[in-house]
């Protein structure tokens, strides 16, 4: 009970700041761009040397490691896509009257080189792991990446908060493509499709005389996929659910330069005359 308890709060505070610090590194702007990708990659060649190196360690400490791992693997593709590096092809906003298989065609566009890209990771992550006795990275990083296509596809067909405010302005071509309308039976499917998922893994997926290994790595990839199910229904809420992180609706500023004291002197006088 007490390693379950420990990786469930483990997931949490790692979910919770590694998405506030990516939220923070956005308000930053173009003018932390560089240092912010180094520094991810950075973290990258971390995490893929650790899920080689964890991938034979079944230990509760190994399964924790290999977590982390992996969620530094997935921070560095949302880096690139949110700083707007990797995307796709389709950088324009999307066109009036677009429906059916051409505007399927051109949402996929704006976000194929991101796709590709978690593609490529997939494929180190399962190279360097499955060879091994630990695939908690591997397990986590899946999860991440199919219920973030999940999310990406309900967005698509359309959900009540599609999370447009979210966006930077940089992206905000990309909310053209997304649709505001009432859940449907596609957002029904994958819900409860993930929740199935959920209650399988967490009750069932370590055995009947479980090791501590086994419940630390069912317990940390149970509660990532039931974070990922309440961000499922995030979508559906009429709720800005950056406020957990402090994200106010407005996006960042990325190519305006905060005003000088003069001109904000000068303005407050044009103001007061007015």
């Amino acid at each position: 009970m007490t390693v379950a308890l420990a990786s469930i709060g483990f997931v949490v505070l790692l979910w919770w700041s590694a998405t506030a610090a990516i939220f923070q590194l956005d308000r930053f702007g173009a003018r932390a761009f560089g240092w912010t990708i180094a520094g991810a990659t950075g973290v990258l060649i971390l995490s893929l040397v650790g899920l080689g190196l964890t991938s034979h360690m079944a230990t509760p400490v190994g399964a924790f490691l290999a977590f982390a791992c992996a969620i530094g693997v997935w921070g560095w593709n949302e880096i690139l896509f949110l700083s707007g590096v990797v995307t796709g092809p389709n950088r324009r906003p999307a066109e009036a009257g677009l429906s059916g298989w051409p505007r399927f065609r051109a949402a996929a566009a704006s976000v194929m080189h991101h796709e590709f890209v978690l593609l490529a990771s997939a494929a180190a992550v399962i190279a360097l792991t499955v060879a091994g006795e630990n695939h908690t990275g591997l397990c986590a990083f899946m999860t991440l990446w199919i219920m973030r296509l999940s999310a990406k596809l309900n967005i698509f067909v359309g959900v009540p908060n599609p999370g447009e405010k979210l966006l930077p302005e940089r992206l905000r071509y990309l909310a053209g493509h997304f649709r505001t309308r009432p859940v449907g039976p596609f957002f029904a499917a994958t819900l409860t499709a993930s929740t199935l998922a959920f209650l399988a893994i967490a009750f069932t997926g370590a055995g009947e005389a479980p090791s501590d290994f086994e419940v630390a790595s069912v317990a940390l990839v149970s509660t990532l996929l039931a974070l990922a199910v309440i961000e499922h229904v995030f979508l559906a809420l009429p709720w800005n659910s950056g406020s957990l992180w402090g994200r106010a609706d407005a996006p960042a500023n990325d190519n305006r330069p905060a005003p000088k004291p003069a001109d904000r002197n000068r303005s407050a006088r044009a103001a007061a005359r007015a």
